[in-house]
């Protein structure tokens, strides 16, 4: 039986579904079999950072009316072996928790790891992925605003078995401008660090053209997102330097 993660923020702009699609690839790199789903109803950009805007078809919520068995809507990325997307519906009409708890339940029978990208905020999306998750992920910068909303979204998943914290998008001269550190975040935010990922440009290049970054780089983010996907695994690595 496979794992569901929900990867959550409190707010947007934290690179939360860049992160999604990167660890998922590594996962996939590394020999899983790994499930995506988009949760970000009538905004979903996930098939773009995955390579596969052109190949989703069917969306989750065919899945839940019968309308397409899972393995039917589920799309493969032909470049990373294992690795595949179910999308979003345009709207969020007639979404049950039950019957999303039920496909992923299914999805977990046929893959290793099934993460959820969940919007930022506490709305549809948010409750769909927190009706079905095993543990979560919770994105967020290192600004203050960032850490306060992922404090919220703590608030609503502290019951999970699992609850971590990525610190996204890290700037150096930004950590010293506001004279706060990593572990400060972490204190702020109540959670263990899963993962540190710098600011790279590489995530918004590979996105613009539609490629995975893990075909694209090896270096910065690219490197981070394989270090968690590690630790996700039981690993043990050590955080990289931002530098």
């Amino acid at each position: 039986m496979g794992c569901a993660l929900m990867i959550t923020s409190g707010k947007g702009g934290t690179g939360k579904t860049s992160l999604t699609a990167g660890v998922a690839s590594c996962l996939a790199a590394l020999g899983r079999r790994v499930l995506c789903i988009d949760l970000d109803v009538g905004l979903r950009n996930l098939d773009l950072v995955l390579g596969l805007s052109d190949r989703a078809v069917m969306d989750f919520s065919d899945v839940m009316a019968y309308r397409c068995p899972l393995l039917s809507a589920a799309v493969e990325q032909p470049e990373i072996k294992g690795l595949f997307l179910l999308t979003a519906p345009l709207d969020g009409d007639g979404l049950d928790l039950q019957r999303f708890r039920e496909l992923v339940d299914e999805a977990k029978g046929a893959f290793d790891y099934v993460f959820m990208d969940s919007p930022a905020g506490l709305g549809v999306g948010f409750q769909l992925a927190r009706a079905a998750a095993d543990r979560g992920i919770v994105v967020s910068a290192v600004d203050p605003a960032a850490l306060r909303d992922a404090q919220r979204a703590v608030a609503e998943l502290h019951d999970l078995p699992q609850l971590h914290l990525v610190m996204n998008r890290v700037q150096p001269r930004l950590i010293r401008k506001l004279r706060t550190s990593i572990d400060n975040a972490m204190d702020e935010a109540g959670l263990p660090l899963l993962g540190v990922v710098p600011e790279d440009a590489a995530v918004t290049m590979s996105a613009a053209a539609g490629v995975p970054l893990v075909l694209a780089s090896h270096r910065r983010a690219a490197h981070a997102y394989l270090n968690i996907s590690k630790r996700i695994l039981g690993q043990r690595v050590p955080l990289l330097r931002i530098r």
